[in-house]
Parts: structure tokens; C-alpha cells; sequence
């Protein structure tokens, strides 16, 4: 349904002229925010002389009928200067009225702009660009906006002193409501430390101009409409309602629309490369930038920038420029959506209209205010934007993407479907799953009962309540947690941390919460050891020998020996000798009579209460046909569900269908210390084999080891060759993969545990979860606790000889979680358990030359989205 009632007012605009095609935007927007963005901008396009336009828009206009205030004059209301013509024009009821308080507005607006500004910029005298920065203050057909403040300032204060004292009382008027009515914008800001100052900053000051600065110094981030927090500033946001707290609402948490990442694929585009918003919106977005640029301005939020014809000068950088703001790509160490300064400056010295740029600008000086990043890692650099991907046509299909285009309905998550199918004849690489949208402004969906963790609506920073994805489509069964006192700092050597800050400690990774340093356990030689003790320093924890005599721990956990579990922290009647997967949990009969027992080894992350190994699982008289997900028996025979295999007398061998190369039971030792009976075992269990056969040795978890009873394990051989691979802490094997290792807060585990009634948090939840944004099938998690209670956590090729881009794409997405989880983005840390893990730290593998492969090309390439320009009627296709 269109939002805007009639497309046809735009036929008051001239054909072909920037108006119209703004206008025509609004009859395509689907998005109550997007159009009220564009109503905003509107005015800048369609100046408040064209009445006929703005009455018709303002009738037709979604609420109108209801008199809402929300919607009511977003035209020519807000164009009016005096609180009061504005409050009088939103309270208009019928067309008529609208029609004549719109003629009171332009007559009061024009008449007061013009005395006001005449008075004002007469103190300009004879310094002509001064003056005219000075009247472009006072038009009335829009606001005035920062970018005309900064430019009155800069070019009239050595000329007037007189003018910026007028010209500042003017503005103080903007913005049009009070700041603290807009205090709701902060919440969506990403960074803790900028929602403080955002609070801060709207309770101090005053004029727009002050406020827009402060919060572009303290948050370090430009105006852009599509970042959360200035979107809502601009308008695409309401505030909440006073009633909006007794039941459930889906705004709980709109920032978590920046998550990261979805990725573009065909047979121009590097696959791997990740992108926030490659869809059909953002093309569209890009499209219609490049048209309204096409007038010969580029209209910014802090000025306007006079260009040549960009359809003949550099019209591929043009667009560059349109794709890279539209779809925001995305880079390990930072978030910016801003081109980097060279880029600019090459593209402006080409194409900018120098007859008309104002006196004293050049390239590099705009380039200074809008792009004044030239680190590749923290902006966008458009030349690898310009060049196809020397892979061509053959490596389409070595990485797919199933969710993009997403083929689910709205309300529906599109998953990757790494369940396989009963039917392989009409699988679907994909799932659709019913959920929430985690805010009105957010097309981020959660999967229906996923438990999420979303900040409360009254309560400061660091409150924060766990809610249910309930069948509604709405977050439900709210329950609040205990608050986090983000001003805590922790006090290290002397100096403060302040809460949320990574730090080292010798060569312990470090994390402030609340005031309490989580730290790695992980064993340090210092400077000052001697060449006896790096001789004998075996990298595990306490410096344990490395003998591997296993013990089981009452965590469910297998450590190698028993001086390594009493190091972290278990008392001897915490565990027993033996690994883990061999003890028989059921022995001891814990359910009851009309119970069946089955093992469920797991390894908790809470400690408040027991860590089960088992499930009593009730005879079912009938299982849920709908509920598909095969698992295989102990004689190679597969079943539709566990519930079916348990109608059927069998024992469960592992989840998922069964595989020809696992009949052999050929056991593994994984990762995690454990031994399986097959790989198909291991991966059922999250977790990656180490090397053939019984587990006999442990591995270093320093790197600056010695030689260790690995040097006895015959290891796998890599594939493919040339792999520059990882090896995990304790394992004794490397393998060819992306790792990360993860700082985790127990106190939030032992939070989440007692809120979902005394269930423990277990090592296989957080890695299911993570397995929901990892959206590449060919890319698989696994992880494990290690020894020193870091989470571990593998992105593995799932192909038994993956190529090197498929390789590179398992890079690429640990790079996006190690991201995600570094910068607390709400796209992870909205869910349970994942909001837990505070900090992470990144190796990957790649491929080089010396084994015969094919070397990647040192710069990913930007997927499909210039060709749009060119071929705009395959985009709903290619998106």
C-alpha cells in the first residue's frame, strides 16, 4: 500500500525537474520512516511557493483523517518560522483549512524572513559572500540548515561581528521542538559512550548548530540519514508514546537495523565482501541519488556541492559514490560510511563547477568537512569499486548467498539451511523461519521464541530486560535485569579503564564491565624468565606439565590433567578421571519411570546451578510431522526427528543425515579434548577433529611454547596446499580456518541462566546461535571452551578440499563476528547468550602462491551494483 494516498500532486511539479522526481519518490516508499525522511528533505527540491503542491501532499498524507499530529503539516507546516503558525497549521482538520493556514504560512514566513534578513545581512557591507550565506539563512523555503550556519561563521566573522549576533538569534530557534523532546534519539546510538554524551549534550544546548556539533565531536560520526541515531534526529523516528510501555512494542531496540552484514554475489563481485544494506531499497536509493545529483548539485547535509554533468565526468565514480553510501561496505576494524578524502578530492578537482563553488572553496576544503579519513580500513575507497573480479564466471557457485535476495515473506527470517532435506529433489539452500522486528525503523528480524536482550525504555544506560520473540510478532514476557553501571571504570596499574574498553595485561587480553576486569588466564613468560624456565614452560595453565591424564570437571568440561583443572579453579571432588564422552550419565536411572534417559553431553557456561548430562525426553504418542530434523541412528539409518527415532527403539548416533564416510566409526579427538567415535559425531557436537584416533596429547595454549607432546600426533594433511592455517589454543593440530578467541562475562551467563529458570548456559547455545549469522553454507561454526576458559571459536570450510575463496569467505565472516562482537553491535549482542561475549581476537587462514593455487586479488571488488545503472530492470533479480 502506498503511504501517500494520491501520486498524482506531483503533477503540480515541472516534468522532469528535481522536484518531481523527489515528489515521485513518495509514491514508491513503502516505509513510514523513509517518507517522512524524504517529506523532510522535500523542501530543498520543491520550495513552500508551490502551494498547490504542498496542500495536496498535506491532504493526502497517511492520518490525516485522524488528525495526527505526527503526520499532519510534515509539507508546509514545518516551513513555517513561528512555533505557533506551526502548531496552528498541525491542528488544521479539513483541506480547506490546510489550504488556508499553508497561504497564512508562506505570507507570515516570507514577510518575517524577509525583515529579519534584511536586517541581518545589512551588516554585511560590501562583502558579497557574505552576505549571500547570509540570505540563503533567511529563504523560506526550508530550514536553515548547519552547513549555512558554519558557512555565515566562517565567512562573515571577520567582517561582522553585528551579523553572526543576528543571524544567532534567528537561529536559536531551531530546532523546532525542545532537545530533550528528542532525548529517545539516543538510545540508538551503537556506542555506550555516545548515547551518555547524546543525553548530555540535549539537555545543555540549545541551538541546533551547537548540538549537531557536539554530537558529531563526541560520537565521530557525520549526519548521515542512514546511520540510527541521526535518522531519528532527522525525523524518521517518533518518540514513544506514554501508553507504549504497558504492552508489547516492537521499537524496543530500532538500532539493531545496522546489522552487519549481508553480502552480494554474481558473476562480476568479489562474494565475500560484506555489506550492510546490499538490497533493492538501497539501489533504488543509489539510483535516485544519481538522478537528483544529475541537476548539477550535490545536496549534503552540511552544504551544497556545485558538479559538472556527472552523466560525462567520471559517471562510473559518480556512482561508485551513490552504491558505496547506499549500501555502506563494511571493513574489520571499522563501521565509516564516508569516502575517504583522496577520493573526494580527485572527484571534485575533476568534476566540481568551480564558476560556481563560493569564494574560498576548493576540493580539498569541502573534501576536509565531508570525508577527512584517508585510512583504507575506516572509509570507503572507490577505485576497488571500479574494477571487475578477475575470478569471472567459474566461481559463481563457490559461494553462494541463499538469504540475498531474501525469498522469505517480511515477516519471516531467512535462514541457511544447514539441516539438509528429507526430499533432495526439492531442497532449498534456505529456511523460513517466523519472527520479530526488533524496532518500527528496523527490518531486522529474530527468530519466533529466541530470548533477546534489549535496553528498557525508563531506565538509564546499562538497563536492560530480556524479552521472548512471541508468535504475535511482537517482543513479549518481558522480564527487567539488574543494571550495569556503565560509569564504573577499573583501576589497572594506575590508570583507569573506563567500562567497555579492550586493554593487555602482559599477554592477557582484558575487558572492563562495570568496574571488573575480565581477563584471559592465559599463561605469560615474561622478560626476565630465564632460559631454564622458557625450557620448561609447557604455554598451559599454572604451567602445567602436558601430560594428558584426563579429567572430567563438574562443568562437563574435559581437562588434560588434573594440576590444569585444580588451576582453574575446581576442587577435587569437582571432577573425576576419565574424559568426559565416556562416562554413561544415564547409568544412574536420574528420570522417571515414564521418562526415557538420553545422554546430552554439554559443557556449561553458568555456574549457579548443576550442568545435567542428560534429557529426560517424555514417550511421545505422536511426533510433530512439521518438526523436521533428521538425525541418524547407531545403524547408520536416518529419522525425521528425535522423536521419531526414539518411536523406533534407536539410539542416537548424530544429529543431522547420515554420512558414508562416518560408517566406519573411525574415532577422532577434537578440539575440545574429547574423543568421538566419527567426524560425523564431532561436528554433531560442534566441534572440529583434531587429528585421527583416541586423544593422547594436549597442545600449547601460548604460542611461545616449547615443544609438547604433540610432537608425537600424526596430523591430517592441510588442503588445500599452500594454506597459511590457524592452530587452536590446546589442540595439537593446525587446520585451515578462521579463529577467534572470545572474552566472556560469567556474570551475565549466570543472569541469563537464572532467568530462563535455573537452565544452564552451555558452549553448544552460543555456538547454534552464532551459526544464525554466519550466511555463507560453505561456512560452518565450531568452537569449544579451552582449557583456560576462552571461548574458542572455529569458521571452518565445510568442503573436504575447499578452494581459496572459499577460504576467504570463512575469513571474511569471522572478521564480521570478531566485528560484531568487538564493537557490542545489537545485531549479536540483542541475543541470548550472545550478548555475554565482551571481547574478541581474530586469526585467519589464507592461501598463497607456493602451493599452485590461484592467488586472491589483494582488494575485494564491489559486487553488481554499478551495473544496475546500466540495467536497471534486472535489479529486483540481482537484489
Amino acid at each position: 500500500r502506498c503511504l501517500l494516498a494520491d501520486p498524482s500532486c506531483c503533477h503540480h511539479a515541472a516534468e522532469f525537474s528535481p522536484c518531481k522526481e523527489a515528489c515521485d519518490q513518495l509514491a514508491t516508499i513503502k516505509s513510514e520512516s523513509r517518507l517522512k525522511h524524504l517529506l523532510q528533505r522535500l523542501p530543498s527540491y520543491c520550495p513552500e511557493s508551490m502551494n498547490e503542491l504542498w496542500v495536496c501532499i498535506n491532504s493526502t498524507l497517511p492520518g490525516v483523517s485522524r488528525k495526527s499530529d505526527s503526520w499532519v503539516g510534515l509539507g508546509c507546516c514545518e516551513l513555517a518560522i513561528s512555533s505557533e503558525c506551526r502548531r496552528e497549521c498541525r491542528q488544521a482538520s479539513s483541506k480547506n483549512d490546510l489550504t488556508k493556514v499553508c497561504k497564512k504560512v508562506t505570507e507570515v514566513s516570507r514577510a518575517f524572513g524577509r525583515r529579519l534578513g534584511s536586517t541581518c545581512c545589512s551588516y554585511a557591507g560590501r562583502h558579497t559572500t557574505c552576505r549571500e550565506y547570509c540570505q540563503a539563512i533567511f529563504r523560506t523555503d526550508s530550514t536553515p540548515t548547519v552547513s549555512q550556519i558554519n558557512a555565515v561563521k566562517e565567512y562573515c566573522q571577520s567582517h561582522s561581528a553585528q551579523l553572526l549576533s543576528c543571524v544567532s538569534n534567528f537561529t536559536k530557534s531551531y530546532p523546532i521542538r525542545s532537545p530533550i523532546d528528542s532525548l529517545y534519539c539516543c538510545d540508538r546510538a551503537e556506542a555506550t559512550h555516545c548515547q551518555v554524551a547524546c543525553r548530555r549534550i540535549l539537555r545543555t544546548l540549545s541551538t541546533e548548530h551547537e548540538i549537531m556539533e557536539g554530537l558529531i565531536d563526541e560520537c565521530g560520526s557525520q549526519p548521515l540519514p542512514q546511520d540510527p541515531m541521526w535518522q531519528c534526529f532527522l525525523g524518521s523516528a517518533h518518540p514513544p508514546s506514554p501508553t507504549e510501555k504497558e504492552v508489547p512494542h516492537p521499537a524496543k531496540m530500532d538500532c539493531a537495523k545496522l546489522h552487519c552484514c549481508s553480502k552480494a554475489n554474481t558473476s562480476l563481485c568479489r562474494p565475500t565482501e560484506l555489506f550492510r544494506s546490499c538490497n533493492m531499497q538501497s539501489d533504488q536509493g543509489a539510483m535516485n541519488d544519481i538522478k537528483l545529483w544529475s541537476n548539477g548539485t550535490i545536496k549534503m547535509p552540511f552544504m551544497n556541492i556545485p558538479v559538472l554533468d556527472i552523466r560525462k565526468c567520471l559517471p562510473d565514480m559518480w556512482k561508485a559514490v551513490a552504491c558505496s553510501l547506499q549500501i555502506k561496505p563494511c571493513h574489520s576494524k571499522s563501521r565509516g560510511s564516508v569516502i575517504c578524502k583522496s577520493d573526494c578530492v580527485e572527484i571534485l578537482t575533476q568534476c566540481g563547477d568551480r564558476k560556481r563553488f563560493h569564494d574560498g572553496q576548493t576540493p580539498e576544503r569541502i573534501c576536509e568537512l565531508l570525508s577527512p579519513i584517508d585510512d583504507p580500513e575506516r572509509c570507503i575507497p572507490l577505485h576497488r569499486y571500479l574494477t571487475p573480479s578477475s575470478l569471472g564466471n567459474s566461481v559463481v557457485e563457490e559461494v553462494i548467498h541463499p538469504c540475498n535476495p531474501n525469498p522469505c515473506p517480511s515477516n519471516h527470517l531467512c535462514q541457511v539451511n544447514r539441516k539438509g532435506c528429507l526430499d533432495e529433489l526439492n531442497c532449498q539452500p534456505f529456511l523460513c523461519a517466523p519472527g520479530c522486528k526488533l524496532g518500527e525503523a528496523s527490518d531486522f528480524l529474530v527468530q519466533q521464541d529466541a530470548r533477546l536482550q534489549v535496553p528498557t525504555r525508563t531506565g538509564p544506560a546499562g538497563c536492560y530486560e530480556v524479552c521472548t520473540c512471541g508468535a504475535s510478532g511482537r517482543l513479549e514476557n518481558c522480564v527487567e535485569m539488574p543494571c550495569v553501571d556503565t560509569n564504573k571504570a577499573c583501576v589497572v596499574g594506575g590508570q583507569k579503564m573506563n567500562h567497555g574498553v579492550s586493554y593487555r595485561l602482559d599477554c592477557d587480553t582484558c575487558f572492563c564491565f562495570a568496574g571488573h576486569p575480565i581477563c584471559s588466564d592465559r599463561e605469560c613468560l615474561n622478560i626476565e624468565s630465564s632460559d631454564e624456565d622458557r625450557l620448561h614452560f609447557t604455554g598451559l595453565p599454572c604451567n602445567c606439565p602436558d601430560h594428558f591424564i584426563p579429567v572430567c570437571a563438574s562443568n562437563g568440561r574435559t581437562y588434560p590433567s588434573a594440576c590444569v583443572a585444580r588451576c582453574m579453579g575446581f576442587m577435587d571432588h569437582q571432577f573425576v578421571f576419565g574424559q568426559c564422552r565416556f562416562t554413561n550419565p544415564c547409568a544412574s536411572k536420574p528420570c522417571q519411570r515414564n521418562q526415557r534417559c538420553i545422554p546430552k553431553y554439554q559443557v556449561c557456561l553458568s555456574d549457579l546451578s548443576d550442568c545435567p548430562q542428560y534429557e529426560c525426553v517424555g514417550r511421545q504418542s505422536a511426533c510433530d510431522k512439521n518438526n523436521v530434523e533428521p538425525v541418524c541412528d547407531t545403524d547408520g539409518h536416518i529419522h525425521t526427528s528425535l522423536c521419531q527415532l526414539q518411536q523406533a527403539g534407536k539410539t542416537l548416533a548424530y544429529m543431522g543425515h547420515c554420512q558414508e564416510d562416518c560408517e566406519s566409526r573411525q574415532q577422532v579427538c577434537g578440539h575440545n579434548g574429547e574423543t568421538y567415535n566419527t567426524v560425523c559425531e564431532a561436528y554433531s557436537d560442534r566441534v572440529a577433529p583434531d587429528y585421527d584416533g583416541h586423544c593422547q596429547a594436549v597442545g600449547a595454549v601460548s604460542g611461545t611454547a616449547a615443544d609438547t607432546a604433540c610432537s608425537l600426533i600424526s596430523c591430517p594433511r592441510l588442503s588445500p596446499p599452500g594454506c597459511q592455517p590457524v592452530t587452536p589454543p590446546g589442540a595439537c593440530c593446525p587446520i585451515c580456518a578462521s579463529m577467534l578467541q572470545v572474552l566472556w562475562n560469567k556474570e551475565q551467563m549466570n543472569t541469563f541462566s537464572k532467568l530462563n529458570k535455573n537452565q544452564p548456559v552451555s558452549v553448544h547455545d552460543v555456538l547454534q546461535m552464532l551459526r544464525l549469522h554466519v550466511s555463507v553454507p560453505q561456512c560452518d561454526v565450531f568452537g569449544y571452551l579451552s582449557i583456560d576458559h576462552e571461548l574458542v571459536i572455529l569458521i571452518a570450510p565445510v568442503d573436504q578440499h575447499p578452494t581459496p575463496l572459499q577460504i576467504e569467505a570463512c575469513s571474511k565472516e569471522a572478521e564480521k563476528i570478531d566485528s560484531l562482537i568487538n564493537y557490542a553491535s545489537p545485531t549479536l549482542v540483542s541475543h541470548i547468550p550472545l550478548s555475554a561475549l565482551v571481547a574478541s581476537e581474530t586469526q585467519t587462514s589464507s592461501v598463497n602462491s607456493s602451493g599452485g593455487v590461484r592467488r586472491s586479488p589483494p582488494h575485494p571488488t564491489l559486487c553488481f551494483l554499478l551495473g544496475l545503472f546500466l540495467a536497471a530492470a534486472l535489479s529486483p533479480q540481482l537484489l
